[in-house]
């Protein structure tokens, strides 16, 4: 028998329990697209087919996970379940505090009210949408400062999510008193799901101590990432995952974590750090706002459950057949014409929707014609990142965003081959009558983050 490795890459996992999808008619998709205010986010999720909106959360949990819920401890205090999950968060990330919050955002929240404030800046490779808000809620600037091949669509790069080290140093030197950390977000969601190399990694760590600063990863796909590394970066390729991992981890000094990607929880993070007095500032925003330390606004069988996904997620086996599967849909759009950021990024395809629809000005949102156009068409519900979720500043402005995407996040373990090729289908019949969608604008719209709650209507 020959050990060479078959052409197909299957789910290393069985089915073990299913639920109902419900069958739409285009009329009825149409309708509840236009009760929704053509907001994608405000559609009831039984009156979806296939949902890719996000990868947060929505992914399935094994068959070890659900039976971890059952040694749940629901102790206020000192729940043995935390300590559980503490020692797996440290088998990767060996920061000195684990401070375990509800989900990313809250850690996003406490750690920015505790560094950021009127005047500062934090810097990233490309901050997401929640780090983003957070960080201007204080009244800080957030800054991107990813390499240009970041912007770049087509760009072959194999680690579009780095960090450009020459604007970094240029910030520090003028205004590197105003700079409380840097941040690394791995991968680059906001980028297309691009990786950072660890050679970027440990350039940009560099830079930062030397000026004094600490950096902080937002690590939700962490292992994503690792498999990249591995895959991609030369001397990488014979290592296992969780030691790339430890070597990404070395690099900074605390993060800002989701549990609901990588770690395959349904809801669930963190914040690790170093700093002792940050982390006691950390902890008392943290029962003010989440919860007490050792539970941080999660039930002991969530720590549970998050334990045992940690395990999971940096198998070999699931994140080869993880990266494979997105590179099977972004494969079969690319022979379709279909324009996609490349190389595929790890949870999520995204479109160039400003390359697909170039009669739609940018700030008729071509990233919303495209995204309502696919749930109408088959019921694929997807996620506009463009000026819509990004082209609105903090003094009112509006301006294009750097590019024009809609994301199909792939959630975890959940959707098969068919239903991919279901997605392929609807997005071929989608790009057949692309001239034809028109643009958008807004009615409505909430002060901060307003893809979430904005309504829309279409021009003409």
């Amino acid at each position: 028998m020959s050990d060479e490795a078959f052409r197909t890459v299957i789910e290393p996992f069985r089915i073990h329990s299913v639920e109902p999808l419900r069958m739409t008619t285009a009329e009825h998709r149409r309708q509840v697209a236009r009760e929704a205010g053509y907001n994608l986010f405000q559609i009831r999720s039984e009156n979806v087919l296939i949902d890719l909106l996000t990868d947060s959360g929505t992914g399935a949990m094994s068959r070890d996970q659900w039976a971890a819920i059952q040694h749940g401890d629901e102790s206020y205090a000192g729940s043995p379940s935390y300590f559980v999950f503490r020692d797996a968060v440290r088998e990767l990330f060996p920061y000195e505090h684990v401070i375990p919050t509800h989900q990313g955002r809250a850690a996003e929240k406490i750690l920015f009210g505790a560094l950021g404030g009127v005047g500062k800046v934090v810097p990233s490779n490309t901050h997401f949408d929640t780090t983003r808000a957070n960080i201007e809620f204080t009244g800080a600037e957030a800054l991107d400062l990813v390499i240009a091949e970041g912007h770049d669509p087509s760009s072959l790069h194999p680690f579009k999510g780095n960090m450009d080290t020459a604007r970094l140093k240029a910030l520090l030197a003028e205004r590197g008193d105003n700079v409380p950390c840097v941040m690394m977000t791995i991968t680059n969601n906001s980028g297309g799901g691009q990786p950072v190399s660890l050679e970027n990694l440990r350039a940009v760590s560099e830079i930062a101590h030397a000026h004094g600063k600490p950096l902080f990863l937002d690590a939700c796909r962490f292992g994503e990432n690792a498999w990249f590394i591995r895959e991609r970066e030369e001397g990488q390729g014979e290592r296992d995952v969780p030691d790339i991992i430890r070597d990404m981890a070395a690099c900074a000094d605390g993060m800002t974590m989701s549990a609901k990607k990588d770690p395959m929880g349904n809801i669930g993070g963190w914040l690790a750090l170093n700093d002792d007095d940050l982390a006691q500032q950390c902890r008392s925003v943290l029962i003010l706002t989440e919860g007490f330390p050792t539970y941080g606004g999660l039930a002991g069988r969530d720590l549970e459950a998050l334990a045992q996904g940690l395990k999971e997620c940096v198998d070999h086996d699931y994140l080869r057949y993880r990266i494979r599967s997105t590179a099977y849909l972004a494969d079969a759009l690319d022979k379709l014409g279909m324009p996609c950021l490349k190389p595929a990024g790890g949870h999520a395809v995204y479109i160039d929707a400003r390359a697909l629809l170039p009669h739609i000005e940018p700030l008729h949102f071509p990233g919303q014609a495209l995204a309502v156009a696919l749930y109408e068409a088959g019921g694929v519900r997807s996620c506009e990142i463009g000026s819509v979720m990004f082209g609105r500043h903090p003094d009112g402005s509006e301006s294009p965003a750097a590019m024009e995407l809609v994301r199909l996040a792939i959630p975890r373990r959940t959707y098969t081959q068919s239903h991919i090729d279901y997605v392929i289908e609807v997005c071929e019949r989608v790009k057949a009558r692309a001239g034809d969608l028109p643009g958008y604008r807004i009615v409505d719209e909430p002060p901060a983050l307003r893809h979430f709650t904005a309504t829309f209507e279409q021009f003409g």
